[in-house]
């Protein structure tokens, strides 16, 4: 079988721009690449967060009706008029026991909220990384087009985008 060969009338032409273009593009993908990587990871911690604040508050209200069954049992005991020494140990022991449940249940609440501070945190800084993975996003389909299109105005438009994400995915960083 005979090889076909395709005879080019002009030599290739080296497009010095396309090759700036090309690594600019490059760049655009792994600095998106990057934030993405990051933006998965903070949304993950932030789902553990969340989950770990939902635990601590259930904690919080198992301590709060342990609470409120001590009051229930003095108040049965205040109830039947059971005056008797063992009424009042027992009494004794269901106070000292809910100064117990209340004092590791504000622990408890404090740490929640505490939690939940952090998973705001970590939302919000997600959030700053969705938008720059976006913007990157578009400045890497914007710097693209030059290969097709030719057209300058596009890898420009790919910088301010790909700028303007880069410094969105940062400022996630100060959060």
């Amino acid at each position: 079988m005979p090889e076909l060969e395709i005879h080019h009338e002009a030599a290739h032409e080296i497009d010095p721009t396309g090759k700036k273009i090309g690594v600019l593009a490059a760049i655009f993908a792994v600095a998106l690449a990057l934030v993405t990587i990051i933006s998965h990871r903070t949304h993950t911690h932030a789902i553990v967060l969340k989950t770990e604040a939902n635990d601590q508050w259930q904690f919080y209200q198992s301590k709060r009706i342990k609470f409120h069954n001590l009051e229930l049992g003095q108040d049965l005991i205040a109830a039947l008029g059971a005056r008797e020494d063992a009424a009042g140990k027992v009494l004794v022991q269901y106070e000292k026991e809910k100064v117990r449940y209340e004092k590791e249940g504000e622990e408890i609440q404090q740490e929640a909220r505490r939690t939940e501070a952090e998973v705001s945190r970590a939302e919000r800084r997600g959030l700053r990384y969705d938008i720059g993975e976006g913007l990157l996003e578009i400045a890497l389909i914007l710097t693209s087009l030059y290969f097709i299109s030719k057209k300058k105005y596009f890898p420009a438009m790919g910088l301010v985008a790909g700028l303007a994400g880069g410094i969105v995915a940062v400022t996630g960083m100060l959060i």
